[in-house]
């Protein structure tokens, strides 16, 4: 069941949205290095991105929240909130003006569901990185080059994906491929 829970300081979510409608959120290649400069640009600052899938039609982002400066603590959802929102509201103002086109890109609410413990977290990263391949968008989930699934085989190479806390959680680089290449019940889903 996903709900739309307030957001906490220092806190995992899944955090997903869709097209408003039957377009595409991603049309060229160029739209996707956008979103990924605009997601840089406004969530970075607020959260550490542990993986992220962009697809042709919604998004997906796996997400730690820092604790922020507020005056109370009722600020604390509105806060992470209003950032998520400018950044939707930047990606699809440039998109709408580029395309020539008006009205909402994404469907109103941003979906979000709390990881409330490790065997979550890592079904929920299985499935953000398998999710191209569970929609038939390639053959092989590792393929998709719009995912951050790539980034956590090269380890060396700088990245502002915050890698090092998913690895805690497999023993080896060969561990978490095997992994991602097994069958996982999506029973979160549900």
């Amino acid at each position: 069941m996903i709900n739309t829970e307030s957001f906490e300081f220092e806190s995992v979510y899944h955090i997903f949205s869709h097209v408003n409608g039957k377009e595409l959120i991603f049309r060229e290649e160029l739209n996707y290095q956008f979103f990924l400069k605009q997601l840089d640009k406004y969530i970075i600052p607020i959260a550490d991105i542990y993986a992220y899938c962009l697809l042709p039609n919604h998004f997906h982002l796996l997400l730690r929240f820092k604790n922020i400066e507020v005056v109370n603590a009722e600020d604390e959802h509105h806060s992470l909130m209003k950032n998520l929102g400018n950044f939707l509201n930047s990606y699809a103002k440039a998109f709408n003006k580029k395309y020539n086109r008006k009205g909402a890109l994404f469907l109103n609410a941003i979906k979000r569901k709390k990881i409330t413990d490790e065997k979550y977290l890592l079904k929920v990263l299985h499935y953000i990185h398998n999710n191209p391949f569970n929609h038939g968008l390639v053959n092989k989930f590792d393929q998709w080059k719009h995912s951050s699934y790539n980034s956590y085989l090269n380890l060396k190479k700088d990245s502002k994906l915050n890698r090092m806390e998913i690895m805690q959680y497999f023993d080896s680089l060969e561990v978490f491929v095997n992994y991602h290449q097994s069958s996982i019940e999506y029973d979160f889903l549900i």
